[in-house]
């Protein structure tokens, strides 16, 4: 494998997921692209497990999105089948037990990060209201995501510490999106020296930036920077989450330039249609630009 002693990038197996079954193929197209290592996407089947192993010589796998494999009769891949501050006892189970999963294939892969979707504050009952009350509502339904979550992860907390692995929070592109930003740093304080961490993902950010629904997106990165281990690298041009290629878009990368100095995974995230061409270029870009 090529070596690159400055920034490391690793590429999600989202983007081939659905397009190649063999796992081994999926690795050996990343490694001719030029990335460093993997994230097994949502989208893994369970029989692109051992084509992955087979190439950990090579391409390791350094993290692993929840859920991942996809659930035997689930049909397909999704980060959020279950959520795991539901409301619901039975929904609430069956998340934990989906992670359970996730982190028995991470450990048995070598990575060290479990990439999760931790849920959405319910704001069905709003309708069409003001800006400001949707907030408030937002704050108020957050709180029992808060609750609901530390009570979850002092149940998981052993399984991850027993791997050796962490569990990291994305942060979500809707306004229900649970973390946010006052959230994600009560839990990091509140859980501090276990195995709990941020994921920084540069479109989702910009999509909350855009609609007005969170503040600066390099901003919020440098105030949870301490927490953060790991990050997707996704475009977007608009209020969209396009999961496109850097320099696709809006997202201004070379604000976020102080996340490659830090020691956190930095994976490219893109979305199935991106071609080829593009992701190579783009990784090259993102080479120049943060190496």
């Amino acid at each position: 494998m090529t070596q690159h002693p400055s920034v490391r990038f690793a590429l999600s197996t989202n983007w081939s997921n659905r397009r190649l079954n063999d796992g081994a193929e999926i690795a050996d197209e990343a490694e001719a692209l030029g990335f460093d290592s993997l994230e097994l996407g949502f989208c893994t089947q369970p029989e692109q497990i051992a084509g992955f192993r087979s190439r950990l010589d090579r391409m390791p796998v350094t993290s692993v999105h929840a859920y991942c494999p996809v659930p035997i009769g689930a049909p397909s891949g999704h980060p959020e089948l279950y959520q795991l501050c539901s409301p619901d006892a039975n929904e609430r189970a069956l998340a934990r037990m989906l992670l359970e999963k996730t982190f028995a294939c991470a450990a048995d892969l070598g990575a060290r990060v479990v990439v999760f979707h931790a849920g959405y504050a319910d704001l069905s009952t709003l309708f069409g209201g003001l800006f400001t009350t949707a907030g408030k509502l937002r704050i108020r339904r957050g709180r029992r995501l808060v609750d609901a979550f530390k009570a979850e992860f002092d149940r998981l907390c052993p399984s991850l510490e027993r791997l050796g692995l962490t569990l990291a929070l994305e942060n979500l592109p809707r306004r229900e999106g649970f973390p946010c930003l006052f959230e994600a740093r009560e839990l990091m304080e509140h859980f501090k020296g276990a195995p709990l961490r941020l994921w920084f993902d540069t479109g989702h950010a910009l999509v909350r930036e855009t609609h007005g629904w969170a503040g600066e997106s390099a901003h919020m990165a440098a105030e949870l920077a301490p927490w953060i281990c790991g990050m997707h690298i996704n475009d977007v041009k608009g209020p969209c989450d396009d999961h496109r290629e850097p320099s696709w878009g809006n997202v201004d990368f070379h604000r976020l330039a102080f996340l490659a100095k830090r020691d956190i995974l930095r994976v490219f995230e893109p979305h199935s249609h991106v071609s080829y061409d593009d992701l190579k270029n783009a990784l090259a870009y993102m080479r120049r630009l943060w190496g």
